[in-house]
């Protein structure tokens, strides 16, 4: 697969002007990094307790260093404007496909978490959804699953998507509104901050990091908002008040969710909260919102990629239409088959995170440049750490995914 789709939706959404100013790439870095993971962080504590904290730290100082990997890969050559770029320059043209692929499938399973989250809730808000197709009943989650898949179908048919690009990047705002509510249910609304956790678990620790590098994957669009800045040796400053501002935010949620619902916290912090309130209602239309907005920008780089590799011109059109309508129908089924909102966000950080934020951007680094020993030192430890957090992270998912299909 070519990297040619990938850029030019990334300049739709990154690059409306040429030469971005300081404070804009920084914008745009904060919202590649603000995504879903955001309701699922307080879970992820749970998982490993209060001193994986500083492991969820060093996942954010790991993933803004390889950040950093990255740009110093794009100086080597003005050529280098994307990630599959940065993989051809290192190691040809399979370094290319190997890095679309994962970043296509990174993509697509995003798309199908986007739906079971917009099912799990819908459902709490509406628990007695219940719709008949002929002589078919559908209830539940899966009513909404389908219409919320009918409600973004016709976005996803857009060649243009720079007016959704502008709506999408309502998912900052989304995460500081998300968190005040939050802290609103907590000190207003009375559920308070009482629980006290557990201070370690070595059964949850590898979910709770894979989860940690799923919050963290923004690695696919950091070459693209180098390119796009006026001064791109300011990069490093817009990673560093980036990764700042946003593991603020997800540690303040984090240890939120964690205090007010200790170890009862369920796979999104929105299905806890009490329905009644108002700050509680504000909180899920928030996380409810955010998704129907971002799930064509996430499928559209794939559809594109399938379309750029087709001959056809006359029917074009027509087979694109339906190369989209069939991503969004298959990612429909997966999110039926397995709606397991933290086991596929676990196996998407395990596998594809860790592989995009952590392994690949070290591996192209080394390849591409000369660094000394110390730093030859320090990325080997980096990727021994990533490839056990890797491995035994996508056995773990898969085996949960499985046990409970």
């Amino acid at each position: 697969m070519e990297s040619r789709s990938v850029e030019s939706i990334e300049t739709q959404i990154l690059e409306p002007n040429k030469g971005t100013s300081f404070s804009r790439t920084c914008f745009n870095g904060i919202n590649a990094l603000s995504g879903i993971g955001i309701i699922s962080i307080p879970y992820a504590l749970s998982q490993g307790g209060w001193l994986c904290l500083m492991l969820f730290f060093l996942v954010a100082i790991i993933c803004c260093y390889t950040g950093l990997l990255l740009q110093k890969c794009m100086s080597v050559s003005p050529s280098i404007k994307t990630y599959p770029d940065i993989g051809e320059f290192a190691f040809g043209n399979k370094g290319r496909i190997l890095i679309s692929i994962f970043l296509y499938l990174e993509l697509y399973l995003v798309a199908i978490e986007f739906l079971i989250l917009e099912g799990d809730n819908l459902q709490k808000l509406f628990p007695n959804a219940k719709i008949h197709v002929g002589w078919v009943k559908i209830v539940g989650r899966e009513v909404f699953v389908l219409l919320v898949a009918v409600v973004i179908l016709p976005t996803t048919w857009l060649k243009s998507l720079s007016l959704l690009a502008y709506v999408s990047i309502g998912g900052v705002l989304a995460s500081v509104v998300l968190v005040f509510s939050i802290f609103w249910v907590g000190a207003i609304d009375g559920i308070g901050f009482k629980e006290k956790g557990v201070i370690w678990r070595w059964d949850g620790l590898i979910s709770a990091i894979s989860m940690y590098t799923f919050c963290y994957c923004g690695h696919a669009v950091f070459p693209t908002i180098c390119n796009s800045m006026k001064d791109r040796s300011q990069f490093p400053k817009v990673l560093f008040v980036c990764f700042l501002l946003s593991t603020i935010t997800y540690g303040s949620m984090a240890t939120m969710g964690y205090l007010m619902y200790g170890q009862n916290l369920m796979s999104q912090i929105t299905l806890n909260l009490p329905t009644g309130k108002i700050s509680s209602k504000i909180a899920i239309h928030t996380t409810i919102f955010n998704p129907i907005t971002k799930y064509a920008l996430v499928v559209s780089p794939i559809a594109t990629a399938i379309e750029d590799k087709l001959p056809l011109r006359k029917s074009k059109h027509i087979v694109s239409y339906f190369i989209r309508t069939f991503l969004v129908i298959s990612t429909v089924i997966v999110a039926l088959t397995v709606p397991f909102f933290e086991y596929v966000m676990t196996f998407t950080g395990a596998l594809l995170g860790v592989t995009v934020s952590i392994l690949l951007p070290c591996l192209c680094y080394l390849k591409i440049r000369k660094p000394s020993y110390l730093e030859v030192v320090f990325i080997g430890m980096i990727l021994v750490f990533g490839s056990l957090v890797a491995i035994s992270g996508t056995y773990t998912s898969l085996k949960n995914i499985i046990s409970h299909v």
